[in-house]
């Protein structure tokens, strides 16, 4: 389908909540940026003071179908998984179940014995010296299993990895790795002594009335769930391919629609999840053993807009992009979820909190 095409066909679909100025002004903004980026579905939503004031879908779920994007649409959380994991370990450090600083390895045996100890903390804020992708040898353990989606089971899914060595000692620099989130969730449902998949439903989806968030299982019947897409060499959208993220549930592997996404949103700045003392804790520049501040805290990410303090992540992966931020002090929330691949979602976001922003201080 030719970008002019598809322009003309965009569809506005799902009904707005609160003002009909801020409403206009998400909207336009979030058109422009569905051209600019050649977007084939999104769903945003907005919270103010713990209530959904926008909440809007554009383009299409399924554009082959014609299936336009709605609230109900069901999108990859790609990273921005790894708050909810975060969030479930820093509870169960709060509740004595999981010592921060003690070595993942007293919990979580199966993981090899690597020259240094690795904690938990140092996982939360990627400094526990774990691979990611691309930046050092990644070595899979090479086993057969008995089940047909082994990775279900977090302790099984540490196969993907474990074998690796270390990219550095840990505590010494900041390395962002999708795969030590693989790892915390582990050590988190060994805590817990429940299934990581349960501990996400009972301890955050339920208080925060999330009633879609679960796991993007592939060989799951999901409803509404978004049909992905990318560019391909030339530049051309077309569907992507469904991937299996079961082994990476902790650091990736989630799927909601936008809404819940806010809501997730909601219990964090409401104070539902997490009590003011280890949100600031969570929301605090960690730094290295040198002293050196990194922009990342214990599982979000750490920026200022306009002198306020913003937190705040993003996530990307095969079928999806996305982003969750927050003015924590304004207790302003905004999700952005798309199905295209490649999006760059920071400055919309940005924008949309921004808008969000103006009109709560409006006096009007």
């Amino acid at each position: 389908m030719k970008p002019a095409i598809f322009f003309a066909a965009l569809v506005l679909a799902g009904p707005a909540f609160g003002q009909p100025e801020l409403t206009s002004k998400l909207r336009a903004r979030v058109e422009q940026e569905m051209q600019a980026q050649s977007i084939v579905g999104l769903s945003m939503a907005v919270a103010r003071d713990g209530n959904l004031v926008a909440s809007e879908s554009f383009g299409f779920q399924d554009r082959e179908q014609a299936i336009p994007a709605s609230q109900r649409t069901m999108y990859r959380w790609a990273s921005v998984s790894k708050p909810l994991t975060a969030v479930v370990t820093m509870q169960l450090v709060n509740e004595g179940r999981l010592d921060p600083d003690a070595d993942v390895r007293t919990l979580v045996p199966e993981f090899p014995q690597k020259p240094w100890a690795i904690t938990s903390r140092q996982l939360l804020c990627h400094q526990g010296g774990i691979v990611h992708y691309t930046n050092g040898k990644v070595v899979r353990t090479q086993r057969e299993y008995d089940s047909p989606n082994p990775f279900k089971d977090v302790i099984l899914a540490l196969d993907t990895f474990k074998e690796s060595p270390l990219v550095c000692e840990p505590g010494t620099k900041y390395s962002y790795t999708t795969h030590g989130y693989i790892l915390l969730g582990a050590v988190a449902e060994r805590a817990a002594k429940r299934p990581f998949a349960e501990l996400i439903q009972s301890r955050i989806s339920t208080p925060c009335g999330m009633t879609t968030l679960r796991p993007d299982y592939q060989w799951e019947e999901i409803p509404n769930r978004a049909v992905g897409y990318r560019k391909n060499a030339a530049g051309e959208v077309v569907p992507s391919t469904n991937t299996d993220v079961s082994w990476k549930l902790a650091g990736g592997g989630f799927i909601s629609t936008a809404d819940d996404m806010a809501r997730f949103g909601i219990g964090l700045v409401s104070g539902k999840l997490l009590d003011d003392s280890t949100r600031q804790q969570m929301w605090t520049r960690q730094r290295t053993r040198d002293g050196e501040a990194t922009d990342y805290g214990l599982g979000f990410r750490i920026a200022s807009l306009n002198g306020a303090r913003l937190i705040e992540h993003s996530g990307a992966q095969e079928k999806a992009a996305t982003h969750l931020m927050l003015l924590p002090d304004q207790c302003i929330v905004v999700a952005v979820l798309c199905n295209t691949e490649g999006t760059r979602l920071g400055a919309l976001t940005r924008d949309l909190i921004t808008i969000a922003s103006d009109a709560a201080s409006d006096p009007k």
